[in-house]
């Protein structure tokens, strides 16, 4: 599939006489999509059954007839003002037990019947409108599933839901009692609706119960979008995405994907750095204006998990954000950088947020690809020299990786419910892992945690899932290459309580976690061969073979063939000699790349991409700042 480019647009915020001149310099600078509508239910339904489809009817043919593709979104993260009268209590709740307010936009909680119908009859109309317009190639479904922290609600709608799901799941009270281990403190229950949300306890709630309330307001927003992506494949053809964001656990993807042709994610490296990243202050200051070099690229990889090979980036960052703690400009060169590092993981299309920046509202000091004047910003320029090299470049196509590394949105929520440890985080503990990987140059596949394949894979990572799955355990079985498991692995039952026999119970390897230890940042514990264990330790009893011990004596990575175990989260330094020599058994070529140098293959090019605001020379090419080099692959 050819690789191509567009731009997020609000024809409504602009007069009409403008939308023509506007699609022609799209089309000019060499984008193809255009995406709108997510935002425009107040100007398609001003009042409740009064339906304004003329203009959205006009912005489409003048985008259209300029030869450019629309991606229409549906309009529901943004119900206006007198769906609040409509429906009062459609608000989500937050976890102080207050209501979230109206003014801004996702102002709606996922459980509520009557909103969810409201959602169905305005995407019905678009769909049955729009369904075969031939301008209208792709659909959004709503916009950013749980941003600004909305898809955990404690509201009598959700706690009503709550209660008819638990009574599905689990029939019984009885049933609830002894799975959640009510018999401790006293909670057993006697019917269902007795049953409370887990928030405002007088101390921490039951994990099992959290766990499950986390399980149903995933489920939530999985019968959200599934209830929109069915009406509008009735009606069209058309490939239907979701844009996800970055560092975003609070449901699971892979669900929500399964309903959906294409992933889509929103790329802001530098709002991300600085609000959504733990790393030191040198490193923030180093790539203050390029982002971190491995962030885009993990989720990249990620959301083509999610899509099962095909994503894209609906939103991706031009210049200066407006919702980060700080936000500088982008180094010259990086909205380039940052489009050809997705096309190097496979994207099918990359989308500038947004034409024009808005001169009003929220988002006013958010840059676009063009000033509030119309004149272009510094991505204008940006973006048409990506436009022209996929003119010239043949399409890449998107290469398997030999390193594969699970992700499992389960095990973010468990480890947020009983992290044990303040700085214990899910995320953080795969992303450092993605992180060891890329500094070698290797190129990573995402796999789902009830992955059943690993046929594929030299190297097959898996750190810190909370339950190992029936047909990922028996891939692990069955698989001839090199695995490398935990720490932390394999250590709650579906349940979420603590499985016997103990951790991590891994096919063929005879290590047991005798106890576990959460470290202080200041208490890191040595390892004999250099490097140290921050965070998280466990302490293995074990007769498999020691690969690494800590100056205590403890083991800390076993292995009985080519399955490994990992009890403790490594520095950087640890993981390097682990990730190499895990390589180097798995027959794969590693080496360490200059910092802020990253290298990804496709299926043709190997592309690398120098995130330093300093030239930098590797293979005998001198990469300027923010440059990209890419070569043809050996036949």
């Amino acid at each position: 599939m050819k690789r191509t480019l567009g731009v997020c647009y609000y024809p409504e915020h602009w007069p009409e006489a403008q939308w023509a001149e506007d699609a022609a310099r799209m089309a000019a600078l060499g984008l193809t999509w255009v995406r709108i509508g997510e935002f425009a239910w107040s100007r398609i339904e001003p009042q409740p059954g009064t339906l304004d489809w003329d203009w959205l009817d006009r912005a489409i043919a003048t985008l259209g007839a300029a030869g450019l593709k629309v991606v229409l979104g549906t309009p529901t993260a943004t119900p206006p003002r007198w769906m609040i009268d409509r429906h009062p209590d459609m608000l989500a709740v937050d976890r102080q037990g207050r209501a979230r307010g109206f003014g801004s936009r996702r102002h709606y909680d996922f459980a509520h019947e009557g909103y969810r119908a409201e959602c169905g009859r305005i995407v019905t109309l678009m769909a049955e409108r729009y369904g075969r317009n031939p301008h209208v190639a792709a659909w959004q479904t709503d916009n950013e599933y749980a941003c600004h922290d909305t898809v955990l609600s404690f509201s009598d709608v959700s706690l009503r839901a709550f209660r008819n799901w638990l009574a599905r799941k689990y029939q019984s009270p009885q049933a609830l009692n002894r799975a959640w281990g009510n018999v401790f403190w006293s909670m057993d229950y006697a019917d269902f609706e007795e049953i409370g949300l887990p928030n405002l306890t007088v101390t921490e709630a039951n994990p099992a119960h959290w766990m499950d309330y986390r399980r149903f307001a995933s489920d939530m927003v999985v019968e959200f979008n599934r209830l929109q992506a069915e009406i509008i494949r009735r009606h069209s053809a058309a490939p239907i995405a979701h844009n996800y964001m970055g560092r975003i656990t609070d449901f699971d993807h892979f669900a929500v994907g399964a309903d959906l042709e294409i992933a889509s994610w929103d790329s802001y490296p530098l709002g991300f750095l600085s609000d959504r990243l733990e790393a030191s202050a040198d490193h923030k200051r180093r790539f203050v204006r390029q982002g971190d070099p491995d962030f885009q690229a993990f989720h990249h990889d990620l959301y083509r998990a999610v899509g099962r090979g095909r994503w894209w980036i609906m939103e991706q960052q031009p210049g200066p954000v407006n919702w980060a703690p700080y936000n500088p400009d982008p180094l010259p060169g990086m909205a380039r950088l940052w489009a050809w590092e997705a096309f190097a993981h496979g994207a099918e299309a990359v989308c500038y947020f947004r034409w024009r920046q808005a001169p009003f509202a929220q988002e006013q000091m958010h840059a676009g690809l063009l000033r509030p004047d119309s004149a272009p910003a510094p991505a204008f320029d940006e973006a048409g020299q990506v436009a022209r090299e996929l003119a010239e470049m043949p399409d890449q196509g998107t290469a398997q990786a030999r390193v594969a590394l699970v992700f499992d949105y389960a095990s973010a929520w468990a480890w947020e419910v009983q992290p044990q440890g303040r700085d214990f985080d899910y995320f953080r503990l795969v992303f450092h892992i993605y992180k060891g990987l890329r500094r070698l140059g290797l190129s990573v596949d995402i796999l789902p945690p009830d992955c059943a394949d690993l046929a594929p894979y030299a190297l097959v990572l898996a750190p810190g899932v909370a339950t190992l799955s029936e047909p990922l355990l028996k891939a692990l079985a069955a698989h001839q290459g090199q695995a490398l498991i935990g720490p932390r692995s394999n250590a709650k039952t579906p349940d979420f309580a603590t499985p016997v026999p103990l951790p991590p119970n891994l096919p063929g390897l005879a290590a047991t976690v005798a106890r576990v230890e959460s470290l202080p940042p200041d208490v890191p514990v040595p390892l004999a061969r250099g490097g140290q264990v921050l965070h998280w330790r466990e302490k293995l009893e074990t007769t498999a073979q020691v690969v690494e011990v800590a100056e205590d004596g403890w083991p800390v990575l076993v292995a009985t063939g080519g399955l490994h175990y990992l009890a403790g989260w490594p520095d950087a330094a640890a993981l390097e000699r682990i990730l190499s020599e895990a390589c180097a058994r798995a027959g794969l070529a590693a080496e360490r790349l200059p910092e802020g140098l990253r290298r990804r293959d496709s299926a043709t090019h190997a592309f690398w991409f120098n995130y330093n605001s300093d030239p930098i020379t590797w293979g005998g090419v001198t990469i300027p700042p923010a440059g990209v080099h890419w070569q043809a692959l050996a036949p």
